[in-house]
This record gives C-alpha cells, sequence and structure tokens, in this order.
C-alpha cells in the first residue's frame, strides 16, 4: 500500500507538470494560435479563477482538440476575462474589430426603431435571441455542479412571476416525460446533448442535471437554461414583425432580470468594456442575433456570393435556413445582424429592419430583369 501510495503521487506529480506544459494548438489559424504564445502561457498557465477553477488550458482545449476553430477559446466565467486578459483581450479586439479602449453601450428602447420590415417581403418568421449571465455563477464551461442548479433554481422563481403574454411553463430535461419531449422536438425547441465543441468545452458536464426549456403559451417567448450560456432568451414568431419581436424580447428579458434580482440580489453579468457576458467571446456585447427567414430568389438567381458580398456590405450575415453549418437550399435564407460588440441593441435591430427591406427592393428589381 505505502509503495503504491507513493508511486501514485509520483504520477500524479508527473501529470500535473505535464498539464502546465505549452500545448500543441491544432487548430493553426485559430485567434488562439495567433495570440496564445509561449510567454503568455507560462504567465498564465497556473492561475485558477476564484468563481469556478477554471483554468487557460480549459479555456483553449477546442483549438487544441480540434483544427478546424476560427476563434477556439470560451470563458468559464467572469473571472476569465479578467484572470486571462492577456489572451482574452487581443482575441477579443481582433474578432470584433474594436479599439484597446472601446467601451460598449446597451439599449433595449424598442420605442427608438424607426420602421418595420415591409410587409410585403416573404419573410416566414423572424427571431430574435440574446444570451445572459447571472453574477456570482461560472459560465457553462466552467460552472460547478452546484452552481449549475442554482441558475436554474434562480429561473424556475422568476419564470413562475411571468405575466400576460410571457406566462408559460418551465420544462427541465432531467426526468422529462417521452410525450413532453417530443412535444418539443416537433416544436424545434429542444436542445440536445453530442456537439463535440461544446462537449470539449465542458458544456455538456453532468447532462441533463440543471438545464431546461421554457416558453409561453404562444411559443413566441422561450428561454433555454444552463445550454451553451446560462440563459439563452429567445423572442420569436411567423411573419415579418421584427419590432413586436423585439418589443416582446426587451420585456421578458426585463421580467428575468427583475426576478432574479428580488429573489438573490444578483444582476446580470454586464461589463463595462465587453457588455454582456457570454461563455463565448463572440457573443460578448449586446449578445444578439437578429434575423429574419426571407426568400430572395432574385437574389438567388443573382449569385448567391453576390448576395453574401452586399451583406457585407449592410453588415448582415445571410446563412441558409439550416443553421450556421448546414447548407443552402432553395432560395429561403436566414438574415441576420452581423455585429455584436461595440452596437447597441436598438442600431442592430434597426440595421437588420434597413437591410432586409434593402434586400427585399433589390430582389424585385432583379426578378424582373431576369423575367425581360
Amino acid at each position: 500500500m505505502i509503495d503504491g501510495v507513493n508511486a501514485l503521487y509520483d504520477e500524479d506529480l508527473a501529470l500535473q507538470m505535464k498539464q502546465l506544459e505549452f500545448p500543441t494548438i491544432q487548430s493553426t489559424h485559430s485567434l488562439v494560435a495567433k495570440h496564445v504564445t509561449k510567454e503568455k502561457w507560462n504567465k498564465l498557465c497556473k492561475i485558477s479563477t476564484k468563481t469556478s477553477g477554471f483554468t487557460l488550458a480549459k479555456a483553449i482545449a477546442c483549438a487544441v482538440e480540434f483544427d478546424n476553430q476560427h476563434c477556439g477559446i470560451y470563458a468559464g466565467d467572469w473571472d476569465s476575462y479578467k484572470d486571462f486578459a492577456d489572451v482574452f483581450d487581443p482575441i477579443i479586439q481582433e474578432y470584433h474589430g474594436i479599439s484597446a479602449d472601446a467601451k460598449h453601450t446597451s439599449d433595449m428602447d424598442f420605442s427608438k426603431i424607426t420602421g418595420n420590415v415591409n410587409p410585403d417581403a416573404p419573410v416566414h418568421s423572424t427571431r430574435i435571441r440574446v444570451g445572459r449571465s447571472i453574477d456570482g455563477f461560472g459560465l457553462s464551461p466552467g460552472i460547478t455542479q452546484e452552481q449549475r442548479v442554482g441558475v436554474e433554481n434562480l429561473f424556475k422563481i422568476a419564470s413562475a412571476n411571468f405575466k400576460d403574454e410571457l406566462a408559460g411553463t418551465y420544462y427541465p430535461l432531467a426526468g422529462m416525460e417521452e410525450s413532453v419531449r417530443q412535444q418539443l422536438v416537433d416544436d424545434h425547441f429542444l436542445f440536445v446533448s453530442g456537439d463535440r465543441n461544446l462537449t470539449v468545452a465542458g458544456m455538456e458536464r453532468d447532462w441533463p442535471e440543471g438545464r431546461g426549456i421554457f416558453h409561453n403559451k404562444e411559443k413566441t417567448f422561450l428561454v433555454w437554461v444552463n445550454e451553451e450560456d446560462q440563459l439563452r432568451i429567445i423572442s420569436m414568431e411567423k411573419g415579418g414583425d421584427v419590432l413586436g419581436v423585439f418589443k416582446r424580447l426587451a420585456g421578458g428579458i426585463e421580467a428575468v432580470k427583475d426576478s432574479v434580482k428580488a429573489e438573490s440580489g444578483k444582476d446580470f453579468c454586464l461589463d463595462e468594456k465587453y457588455g454582456y457576458i457570454h461563455s463565448c467571446p463572440t457573443n460578448l456585447g449586446t449578445g444578439m442575433r437578429a434575423s429574419v427567414h426571407i426568400d430572395l430568389p432574385g437574389w438567388t438567381a443573382h449569385g448567391v456570393d453576390k448576395l453574401k458580398a452586399r451583406c457585407e456590405e449592410l453588415s448582415l450575415q445571410p446563412r441558409g435556413t439550416r443553421g450556421e453549418s448546414g447548407g443552402q437550399t432553395g432560395h429561403t435564407y436566414d438574415i441576420s445582424n452581423k455585429h455584436r460588440l461595440g452596437y447597441s441593441e436598438v442600431q442592430l435591430v434597426q440595421t437588420m429592419i434597413d437591410g432586409v427591406n434593402t434586400l427585399y427592393k433589390e430582389d424585385l428589381e432583379f426578378q424582373a430583369a431576369q423575367k425581360a
């Protein structure tokens, strides 16, 4: 027994030393590969954050494991952005195109929005989502089991206080009845385990405990609890009433914030420099993605690459309706705001509305020219 314990101890020390060695970063073209130098690694590799014990090795796990990452880094808590600032700051500045002294301003005042998407535009649906994190709890890559359950319990209390059109039901993933699960699948609301990135990043530990989905009676207001973010708050509906969807989202965010504050005294994590804190630095700032599914047959015939270039000019991002990596089918596109950080929520929604109207006008012109 003595010899065995001593052997285990020696092996443990050796493993600890190996974990402090500068890692081989498989994603050689990632921002992690560019900004995690050996010098920075040696300076930061022994640090563990106070909130969740997160380390730089855990933060860059995806860039080390995979060869296809663009960014390649996640934060395990708000502390991560501060403790590992030598790495996070330059990555965030390069990704978002902001200066080192930039400040973020949030503005959810829907009354400042001018106009709406043209009611004649062939818009199938509108969806706006944001992420929010409660101060004092880890973010999904680093959150402890106890903290994750704590976030879920706070949201359960919050959602029980929702009124009017926001009122609905919370469905925990743990112990979910098959009939409920199937209905959430049919509604395309259910998030599931198995994403390789989220797994390697540490976000699927203790699955499915502490996770769940809320939706209101009309299924136009949803909250995902403890997926990639502590809270992913979503407003959606058929058609192109972007202003109405944004108005509902603003009310929903306020309802969650007020209830969490009343119950726990805690606020959302809001950084003066980086806005609302998310686990993925690409979502910092507003964390907002405002999108419509719209038919653009004229642009499709004109050329998808030309549409992508035009969206870039309009500060928009086009995707196929199957999501970021699902590819394009037919002439229906998911069009959303490109930016997250450095612009307010009102600015991003206005940009999306104006850009979609411009694309629709141009699409009609292309259709007319193609028929001539």
